[in-house]
């Protein structure tokens, strides 16, 4: 049904008709001056990229926003709040307290929240709040599990259209079931949750993994056939056997105050992954009323602009000639680590690296820096069709790249000199990815004081990143959302 702009000729016919709307519809007639979604940035870094490149290409609507706008009450401007994934520590600590409290103000008010994987993390107990549900503890989880997974969905709107698969069932060789492609997707390190309110809903539970997916550095499939995942785990001294993944909870939704709260530990944002799509378009309807068929967005255009660079000479902008040296340097240094045999890729966004390598600090280095580069050339194109670049936007870049370069430069060196020392540790056993001697639950860490002296000055001694390379990340990270925040954006 179409709806007319609303007059006073007419208001008792809208009327009328808003009553036999989807409620959904209905929702849309009466807010239609609030904007659909505001997209958390902070501390998302590869995640929040991925994101909103599927999204874009969607064509679903969103506005990215930072701690420093959420505290500033931003959020009274939107129907829906999402966060995408990343660590959700470091989320809550952007936001601080009084951050964290617009977010719950907002929901209890009426306003929906969609957090996939760390941002579904941020809303639980230990973070926001919004759900009383906290993770199961590392020592009864499966801490490393990624790639594609089926699912066990439950009837929900979000689910609407996945059925309508044109492929085949299949069965998988090693333990054996039939897999119905409508219900794959992907997971890329997920958390498990435990439930601690019979009032939320559990609209999906985790199936079989697939064999083209990974437990730390172990291909399931390739297990599965000639393995032994009990020895493997005293090997390893970590859960890995896929199994005890099995109907855990996957997605879920609650109530906090007025508002819906739709919680994910799977990555519907993952790129080419057409059910993930089909969800995304049904949670973005489902949470802030937005309709849409989904259209090829931005990306496919930069596509097009991005052939046309082949013909022309590069010239002399100076930020992108600058940003390319730092693309010339990360790719360099994926090259060493391939090989040295420490990673390859699985996608073109994400390696699969050896345990006890920091792979996805550095694989979110690289792509971040190719995006900045690419987003720079589409700049350039313009310019050279005619579009102008203020001269103020490109010294405030070059300044940016200039800091990059800086800490950059002296991160990949040092790297690389851990990353041998790692190899060969590797020769003599297995190493944890993180410094300490001693781990929870007695695992042993890495005992060699020299690589956690570097480590330590890389990356902290915390699972979640920081020292040098947090430093040099939100320098990457605040040019790349200046790039994909600003009007001239494409």
């Amino acid at each position: 049904m179409r709806i007319k702009k609303s007059n006073k000729k007419d208001e008792g016919r809208r009327l009328k008709d808003e009553k036999l709307l989807p409620k959904s519809l209905s929702l849309v007639t009466r807010h239609s001056s609030l904007s659909p979604v505001a997209f958390f940035w902070d501390e998302s870094f590869l995640w929040g990229l991925m994101a909103y490149n599927v999204l874009k290409n969607l064509g679903l609507p969103f506005d990215l926003v930072r701690s420093a706008d959420i505290k500033k009450g931003c959020l009274k401007n939107y129907k829906m709040f999402f966060v995408p994934g990343g660590w959700a520590s470091n989320k809550g600590k952007a936001l601080s307290e009084r951050g964290r409290k617009a977010i719950r103000d907002f929901v209890d008010a009426g306003g929906n929240y969609l957090g996939l994987c760390g941002g579904a993390g941020l809303a639980i107990m230990d973070g926001i709040g919004l759900l009383n549900v906290t993770r199961k503890p590392t020592k009864d989880r499966i801490p490393s599990f990624s790639g594609r997974i089926c699912l066990n969905v439950k009837e929900h709107p979000i689910w609407n259209g996945i059925s309508n698969s044109s492929l085949p069932p299949f069965v998988k060789g090693g333990r054996g079931g039939i897999f119905y492609p409508s219900h794959i997707f992907h997971a890329y390190w997920p958390s498990q949750f435990i439930l601690k309110d019979k009032k939320i809903k559990t609209l999906a539970t985790f199936g079989d993994a697939l064999p083209d997916a990974f437990s730390s550095d172990l291909n399931i499939g390739d297990v599965n056939k000639t393995g032994n995942w009990a020895e493997l785990e005293k090997r390893y001294q970590i859960n890995l056997d896929p199994a005890r993944l099995m109907n855990e909870p996957a997605i879920i939704e609650g109530k906090f105050g007025k508002g819906k709260v739709v919680l994910s530990l799977v990555h519907f944002d993952t790129p080419d992954d057409e059910n993930g799509q089909i969800v995304l378009r049904n949670l973005w309807e489902y949470l802030s009323c937005f309709r849409g068929q989904g259209i090829k967005g931005s990306r496919g255009q930069r596509g097009k602009i991005n052939h046309s660079l082949e013909s022309l000479n590069p010239g002399t902008l100076e930020p992108s000639q600058l940003v390319l040296e730092l693309e010339t340097a990360t790719a360099e240094f994926i090259s060493f680590g391939e090989r040295n045999f420490l990673w390859f890729w699985r996608n073109p966004m994400l390696l699969q690296w050896r345990r006890g390598i920091r792979g996805l600090e550095y694989c979110t280095l690289f792509v971040m820096i190719k995006e900045i580069v690419e987003r720079l050339m589409d700049r350039k194109a313009l310019c050279v069709m005619g579009y102008e670049l203020k001269e103020k936007d490109t010294s405030r870049v070059t300044r940016y790249v200039l800091r990059i370069k800086k800490l950059l430069i002296p991160f990949i060196e040092k790297s690389k000199q851990l990353l041998i020392m790692e190899r060969h540790a590797l020769q003599n056993g297995q190493l944890s990815p993180i410094s300490p001697p001693l781990l929870e639950g007695g695992r042993k860490g890495c005992n060699d004081s020299e690589i956690q002296k570097i480590r330590t000055e890389l990356f902290s001694d915390t699972k979640s990143h920081g020292g040098e390379f947090k430093k040099l990340i939100d320098e990457v990270d605040n040019l790349l959302f200046s790039l994909l925040s600003s009007p001239k954006n494409l």
